[in-house]
């Protein structure tokens, strides 16, 4: 079989992924240090730019957009000015604010890094992790019930910052159910065997190691297979997805397995890459694609953002190129 991934690429278009899960600021002050403080045996950071970019949930909405489908963040954030700045972000990116919801008495989870001479110094956490009140809760599931009218699949995305947790996730998966729309889980291990009954479950191997508590190393395809059935007896999902680093990914499910290889990158940051595997996984379930141009499409596209400095979204012509170019027989 030989995919159209021009056709598939233009199909992208016509997707609309609900993104429900922690989303936040990340923060960058970047400048040069030629001193160090006379106040403290610290570096004195002279700024000379400013970024703010959208975290989390945020960056997997980046990466959806830039493959042009159209995403919606549904998530709680504060009513405070870290909460102001995210909102201009997706105002600026085209997205629509329509599943916020600001409250009172919860942070915009914010991390702001401090960046001299090309070196992160300190990184400043301003979060509160604890799980949604009552009320939250019920406000992001009338969101996600909404929303879930027009979706065509559904992202959980868990960074442990407490928009997802064991009260609400089986009702969004609940809802999920009843609308139709397939849910694919990018977990943390706070809430790891939470997530019953999804469609594609996708952790990486310090995830699952931590999330089923395995004490040793998957080293070998057989050991992460063992886990594999480990975790869909518990979870029953219907597809399981390991990312493998410089392994590739070995994805599981429908009765078929696939050991996809990565492919030799110089690897520059491997920050977001995890976004940006889920977001095209988002996109070929949604459209149906069989599971191993699934987990290879998504494989390609999470070696090639590791190349870049910093958390990009993926560049979608590069996609489409090395689609072309590795996956012609897919």
């Amino acid at each position: 079989m030989h995919t159209d991934f021009d056709a598939l690429f233009k199909s992208f278009r016509s997707v609309r992924v609900l993104i429900v899960g922690d989303v936040m600021v990340d923060a960058y002050y970047i400048g040069g240090v030629e001193r160090i403080s006379p106040e403290a045996p610290v570096p004195v950071v002279q700024v000379e730019k400013y970024e703010s970019r959208l975290g989390g949930a945020g960056n997997v909405a980046l990466n959806i957009h830039a493959l042009g489908a159209q995403p919606v963040l549904c998530s709680v954030i504060g009513n405070d000015p870290e909460g102001q700045v995210l909102r201009r972000l997706m105002h600026d990116q085209g997205m629509t604010e329509s599943g916020l919801i600001a409250s009172d008495v919860r942070k915009t989870t914010t991390k702001t890094r401090v960046i001299g001479n090309r070196h992160q110094i300190v990184r400043i956490d301003h979060e509160l992790t604890d799980d949604l009140a009552k009320m939250e809760s019920f406000l992001l599931l009338e969101a996600v019930k909404r929303e879930l009218e027009q979706a065509d699949v559904l992202i959980l995305e868990d960074y442990n910052k407490g928009v997802l947790h064991a009260g609400n996730i089986p009702q969004i998966i609940q809802l999920a159910r009843e609308a139709g729309v397939p849910v694919i889980v990018d977990p943390k291990k706070r809430n790891f065997l939470a997530y019953k009954g999804v469609t594609l479950f996708k952790p990486n191997l310090k995830e699952i190691r931590e999330g089923l508590n395995i004490a040793e190393e998957l080293n070998d395809p057989e050991k992460v297979r063992e886990a594999i059935a480990r975790l869909q007896a518990e979870l029953g999902n219907e597809i399981t997805m390991v990312t493998m680093s410089e392994r590739g990914v070995l994805i599981q499910g429908r009765g078929q397995e696939y050991l996809i290889p990565a492919h030799v990158r110089q690897i520059a940051d491997v920050s977001g890459a995890g976004d940006t595997v889920v977001s095209v996984a988002a996109l070929c379930l949604a459209l149906s694609t069989d599971i191993k141009l699934l987990a290879a499409l998504s494989n390609l596209a999470g070696g090639i953002v590791c190349e870049y400095t910093g958390v990009v979204p993926i560049d979608p012509e590069r996609l489409l190129a090395e689609a072309h170019r590795l996956l012609a027989g897919y």
